[in-house]
């Protein structure tokens, strides 16, 4: 497995992988239809963020998209590809790239993306009662280098 900048070809193999996990993750509503979250793929993500794949012989394994501002957009892994360390190596690499601390939300739905990212050293800045465009309760996580802060 390779981590590289995306490709605009590889966003349409991108948006399958989001589109494949709203369709299976029961409490996640559709909000877009399919062919629109592959039009915001091709069309804002990867013009407006740092896209970066987990390439798997030249299959999109996963992806990751940082904002300038250092916010992960999206983390999403392949269903075939999970437990496999994709999403770890995709958020080191964000880690890494960022110039200062990384934030990203999640749902309180997803409890599995919250262990995730507690192990991968964030913690909790905020909730919300469902103020996005899902209308589901959300957290704010914060990553920090450990030695931020630190001065000689």
């Amino acid at each position: 497995m390779t981590i590289r900048p995306a490709r605009l070809h590889d966003m349409s193999e991108c948006a399958d992988i989001i589109n494949a996990w709203i369709d299976a993750t029961e409490w996640m509503p559709r909000v877009h239809p399919a062919d629109e979250v592959n039009d915001y793929y091709c069309d804002i993500v990867f013009s407006k963020y740092e896209v970066f794949v987990a390439d798997n012989d030249d299959t999109v394994a996963g992806m990751v998209a940082l904002a300038p501002d250092n916010m992960v957009n999206a983390l999403y892994v392949h269903e075939n590809q999970r437990g496999r360390g994709v999403g770890k190596a995709l958020l080191d690499h964000a880690k890494a790239k960022a110039t200062g601390p990384v934030e990203l939300w999640t749902f309180v739905a997803n409890s599995g993306a919250q262990a995730f990212y507690q192990r991968e050293g964030f913690a909790e800045v905020r909730r919300t009662d469902g103020e996005n465009e899902e209308h589901l309760p959300d957290i704010l996580y914060r990553w920090q280098r450990p030695d931020a802060g630190v001065h000689p």
